[in-house]
């Protein structure tokens, strides 16, 4: 292997992402104006800043990312002092993981003085998420489909329509993504496989056209929402004082805990986010647009 870098501070800037959005399970992902930055400074010793591991420095999971990057691009890794400034939940369901494995990747990238290679950084990702719905689009930014043939990860990405907002709503509690899996079916009916593929469809056109008549008629999942509901304890009830205060429609984002309202506008958004605390003081809500930006590194 050879040096992994120069001596040189670096930052590297992810968004949040909202995963699934209803009808899109394990393929669409969206992402939000709202992002994480992490820095990395050559170091005589490994120290992470801003979020403790209880397993140690070791374990972290942007140190890891860093170090499986490493190793894809050949170099070797070094010590590093790694700052995390995450404004993200991490009660899980709005990209925080995949924030990190970016992060990671990215840095082995730029610290080694090469360009951000979207390809191989999405590709990695992928591999150490298990699935590219939520790094996708942290990558690429905007709204993005994917899957995965024959090892690489293939992508369709839309600008999302300037009327909409997602008011994001992280509960103080977190649910597993084990747990979330574990709660799917194994098989599904034919006929939900037809009703998901062509509301899938029709999501991604009326998310880019900022139809919210459309949205409202095909974001209702039947794969994945009606078993991770009972998870989240206060899902039914925000849902209820969400739509009621004008939301477009109310999803699981990701696997959950937290929540995605999408309202069209802001007026409609700001009644929704007070509504939904006012509902439950202890939520993390935020309002939010959609980010054409993905990751980026200076």
């Amino acid at each position: 292997m050879s040096e992994a870098h120069d001596a040189r501070r670096v930052t590297v800037s992810v968004p949040a992402t909202a995963a699934n959005l209803g009808v899109g399970f394990d393929v669409l992902g969206l992402a939000l104006d709202l992002t994480a930055q992490f820095t990395f400074e050559p170091s005589g010793q490994l120290a992470i800043r801003g979020y403790d591991d209880p397993a140690g420095p070791a374990a972290n999971l942007v140190w890891r990312s860093y170090v499986a990057g490493c190793e894809a691009l050949g170099l070797d890794p070094h010590l590093l002092t790694i700052e995390e400034r995450s404004p993200i939940p991490r009660s899980g369901g709005l990209g925080s993981s995949s924030t990190c494995i970016v992060a990671g990747i990215v840095a082995a990238q730029v610290l080694a003085g090469r360009d951000i290679d979207r390809s191989l950084t999405l590709n990695l990702a992928t591999t150490l998420e298990g699935h590219p719905d939520n790094v996708a689009p942290a990558v690429m930014g905007g709204l993005v489909s994917s899957y995965v043939n024959d090892g690489q990860t293939v992508t369709t990405r839309w600008p999302v329509a300037p009327n909409l907002r997602f008011v994001c709503l992280a509960p103080p509690y977190r649910v597993l993504t084990s747990d979330a899996r574990q709660a799917l079916p194994s098989m599904v009916p034919m006929s939900s496989v037809s009703w998901q593929v062509g509301r899938c469809l029709a999501m991604v056109s009326s998310l880019a056209s900022g139809r919210a008549d459309l949205i409202r008629d095909c974001c209702h999942d039947r794969i994945h929402e009606p078993y991770r509901a009972p998870l989240i304890p206060d899902y039914e009830r925000l849902q209820d004082v969400a739509l009621e205060a004008g939301a477009i429609t109310f999803l699981i984002s990701g696997s959950g805990a937290a929540m995605l309202a999408i309202c069209d506008g802001d007026q409609s958004a700001a009644r929704v986010e007070a509504a939904s605390l006012a509902a439950m003081p202890s939520l993390w809500a935020r309002t939010m647009r959609a980010s054409e930006r993905g990751v980026s590194a200076r």
